[in-house]
């Protein structure tokens, strides 16, 4: 197949998904639709939850949103006041405290023996974009409670609730998002494509529909800002053939709810609604259960894009069965990242390929000494070097091998690296994208590179006894 794009705009497959047999294709609006700047969107989140913050007494008056400090896919330890990265394994490899990194002594005094389970509520898991500034306000309010400037008595998980409900709050009420409808290009970041895409599909045969946890207000404004000019039309309604606004999702996906209204969109007032979901209308709650009633299908026939790993991917899977893809942006910023490492990276697999043969001499004329100094004889002697001499070689390619891994380790984010890493092993990020995510990818346009018609092919995984070219030196 002809590739005019690079892989950080590719469409990567968990499980095969033939885009033919799609018939609906529903999308998420924020950070799905709309890609927005994570730095503005999210420090004029954190900004207003600051305030809320202050207006009930909190000292917070000085802490200030550092985006690149924090990363989707961490997760909140409420016992402890960490934050921590962890292996697809729940290892905890990486974890701070407030703001400050733990030493490996201090991570694995406290998490000899302990595994994150996000089922328990201990642990909170930050899967989407939104999760960065609330990570950067509970973090440095750790410090401040752990400093006595935050009165108590007041434990590490009651200070996450606090944090949460006033970003929770910030989101729902009106002057943050009226201060983004009001300077979009400031926190937007519009591609042109994506228009197109769903146009393209639209002529496919397929229905496409927006389902938001947004009100109507704020999604006419930023859908009207991001699509009305793309839209041969002129308006961003030609799009879709249903829209659902203030979706409350993910219990949209997981309840069978008939509260739902439908919106004049003229004046946005609600009016009561009956029956199945009309073409061309827009409404106002309701239920994925309901949208298969409307368009008779079931959920193998239904495709949703989201950012949010559990919100829009996770109970639609797991609950409907439907088919779902997931939105990272920082996806391609990941892989270019990747590219440019590429031949360090050979290097860094090459090196530590010589360490563990190394390794093994050590191993082996260490039995060999047991042997000997046992009496043994029949077994021949060890013939290699001396251990001495392995060991120093050992040095010797640590002192190449440390930098390199340090840098591998930095890729993505200075402070805690790949999101689909976690160290060699995957991520308990990336272990719940490929349970949930049929496919994922940076953006929707990228949707419209591969056409309505491509057969998106899930990739072979790799084994540990694999045979690999790094393993032959064949390219």
């Amino acid at each position: 197949m002809t590739r005019d794009h690079g892989p950080e705009r590719d469409i990567y497959a968990n499980r095969t998904l033939n885009l033919r047999s799609v018939e609906a294709i529903g999308y998420d609006m924020d950070y799905t639709l709309l890609h927005y700047r994570t730095e503005e969107w999210e420090g004029a989140a954190f900004e207003h939850a600051r305030r809320l913050l202050v207006e009930r007494g909190y000292p917070v008056g000085d802490v200030v949103f550092e985006a690149d400090h924090y990363l989707q896919g961490l997760v909140i330890d409420l016992d402890l006041g960490n934050l921590v990265k962890a292996t697809r394994f729940g290892y905890v490899i990486q974890a701070q405290h407030g703001t400050r990194q733990l030493t490996f002594d201090e991570l694995r005094r406290a998490y000899a023996g302990v595994f994150v389970d996000l089922g328990e509520p201990r642990f909170r898991f930050l899967n989407t974009r939104f999760s960065i500034s609330e990570a950067a306000l509970y973090a440095q309010l750790v410090d401040r409670l752990d400093a006595d400037v935050i009165e108590g008595p007041i434990g590490y998980d009651e200070l996450y609730r606090i944090v949460a409900a006033a970003l929770d709050e910030s989101h729902a009420l009106g002057p943050l998002k009226a201060e983004i409808a009001a300077d979009p290009d400031k926190f937007c970041d519009i591609d042109p494509n994506t228009a197109q895409t769903l146009i393209d599909q639209r002529r496919a045969g397929k229905r496409v529909l927006l389902i938001t946890n947004s009100d109507w207000t704020y999604t006419r404004a930023m859908m009207s800002y991001a699509f009305d000019r793309h839209v041969p039309g002129g308006s961003w309604r030609d799009l879709f053939d249903i829209v659902v606004v203030a979706a409350s999702k993910p219990r949209f996906f997981a309840e069978d709810s008939a509260a739902f209204r439908v919106v004049d969109p003229d004046r946005g007032l609600l009016e009561p609604h009956r029956g199945p979901l009309g073409v061309g209308d827009v409404y106002y709650g309701g239920s994925a259960r309901l949208v298969e009633r409307s368009l008779g299908l079931d959920g193998e026939h239904i495709l949703y894009a989201g950012d949010h790993l559990f919100g829009d991917v996770h109970v639609t899977k797991s609950v409907l069965r439907w088919r779902t893809a997931l939105i990272m942006q920082e996806l391609e910023s990941d892989i270019a990242d990747a590219t440019r490492f590429a031949a360090d990276e050979a290097t860094l697999r090459r090196l530590m390929s010589e360490k563990i043969n190394l390794e093994d001499q050590v191993a082996q004329a260490r039995l060999a000494e047991l042997r000997h100094s046992a009496g043994d004889d029949s077994f021949p002697p060890w013939e290699g070097p001396s251990i001495g001499r392995i060991l120093e070689q050992m040095r010797e390619l640590d002192q190449r091998i440390t930098p390199l891994a340090k840098s591998a380790a930095e890729l993505g984010n200075p402070t805690w690296g790949p999101l689909m890493r976690a160290g060699n092993d995957k991520s308990l990020f990336a272990r719940q994208v490929e349970r949930y995510a049929d496919v994922y990818t940076s953006r929707v346009a990228n949707f419209g590179l591969r056409t309505p018609y491509a057969l998106l092919r899930a990739t072979r995984t790799t084994l540990p006894h694999d045979v690999l070219p790094w393993d032959t030196g064949h390219e």
